[in-house]
This record gives C-alpha cells, structure tokens and sequence, in this order.
C-alpha cells in the first residue's frame, strides 16, 4: 500500500465514521436514547421504558462483538479496555465526576450533541468546555494531576480486564450468559416503535462501528513503519 493509497482509506474510514455518527444522532434525535435520562426516568419517576432500551442496546452490542471476535475481526486483547492494568481509582473519580456533570449539563456528550444539532446553544456551550476539560485531563494541566494521583492507584490482573479473559472463557460463552438476562429485563413491558429503534439500531451502530476500526481500518503492515496499525 502507498502512501496515496493510505490518504485514500483514511479519508473513507472518516466518511463511513461520519455516516455511523449521523446514523446514530437520528437515532438518538427520534428515539430519545439517552442514558442519563434512562437513569433519571427510572430513579425520579419509576418509568424503565428507556432504561430497557438502553439494555437492548448493550446486548445487541454485546452479541455482535462476541461474533466479531469469533470471527477473528476484533481482536479484544488489542483493545484500550484488555489492558492488564486497571486503573480503579481513576475509573472511579472520573466515573463520579462525569456523573455529576451529566447531570449539571442536563445530558451526556451524545446529548449534547443531539441538542447542538437542535440548535441549543447551551449545548454548544458545555461541549467546548467538556472538549477543553478532556483535553486538558489528557494532555494538558490537569494531566499532571492525575498522572501523579489516582492514576498511581494501579490493579496489576493476571490477564486482561474484560471478563473473558480473567475467567479463561471465550467471548461468546461469557456474553451468552450476560445477553439473557439482559434481554428478560429489555423486553418485558411496552415495546414501541422508538424502543426498537433506540435500543437495537443503537446497539447494532456500535457493532459497525467495532467493525469499521478494527476490520476495514486495519493495516497488516503500514507503509511508513512496515508495522501492524489501525
């Protein structure tokens, strides 16, 4: 592959990239998948017809990785979440932090781009400060921060994090056993239109999108370094 060759694949993964997030901004937009919502609906008003739809979504998710990875297209050790290393404290800071801005910010980063795309100019707002924020936990002020803080609480595993891997099952076995409950807990209940919509086109947008980086995206060997790369 040349060098014009790899600008050419680039520029296509941008585009079907662009396409998945358009795909998944109408679904949002349409169906109101939202996970904060889905959490605010169920705890303030006992209402889990989103919270089933957002599980829909992680089982659908789920059951199309497994086949991924069966299928040798994904390979989950190469991914940012098979790391041996878990950062517990930083999972938990930040994980409490991002709570509470959801909430503060009255939705996620997918809300909020959903709302950007309504015309909501607080949306506009809180993305670029969330986008500065990020940027700075990862490579700017902050960074040092949390480099030298929670960061340093560090969980040496055995194997990779991801379930699969510390119990020494494969993929599909694991997410078999996970699916059913989760699709007992999805479908009991109303089931609309916009549930199916939300839940499994969500689900099967994060399935393509697996797809698209670690399948089509994937150099056996990049011309510059002759090495491996997405």
């Amino acid at each position: 592959m040349t060098e014009l060759d790899l600008a050419g694949l680039r520029w296509q993964v941008l585009g079907l990239g662009f396409l998945l997030a358009f795909g998944f901004g109408w679904l949002a937009q349409r169906s109101h998948f939202c996970v904060m919502g889905a959490i605010s609906d169920a705890a303030l008003m006992g209402d889990l017809g989103r919270a089933r739809m957002w599980m829909l979504a992680v089982a659908a998710a789920m059951l199309g990785f497994a086949l991924l990875s069966q299928l040798g297209w994904v390979q989950p050790s190469q991914t940012l979440y098979g790391a041996p290393r878990l950062l517990w404290a930083s999972h938990l800071v930040g994980g409490l932090l991002f709570g509470l801005g959801m909430v503060l910010a009255s939705g996620c980063g997918a809300k909020t781009l959903v709302r950007l795309g309504g015309g909501n100019l607080k949306a506009l707002v809180v993305l670029m400060v969330m986008g500065l924020t990020g940027f700075m936990t990862l490579r700017g002020l902050t960074a040092v921060w949390r480099s030298q803080s929670v960061d340093e609480a560090v969980l040496s595993l055995p194997a990779a994090q991801d379930l699969p891997s510390l119990l020494g099952l494969p993929h599909w076995a694991v997410a078999a056993a996970l699916i059913l409950p989760l699709l007992v807990f999805a479908l009991r209940g109303a089931r609309s239109a916009s549930f199916w919509l939300g839940g499994l086109g969500t689900g099967l947008l994060v399935v393509a999108a697996w797809a698209l980086t670690a399948r089509f995206a994937y150099l056996p060997e990049h011309p510059l370094t002759l090495e491996p790369a997405y």
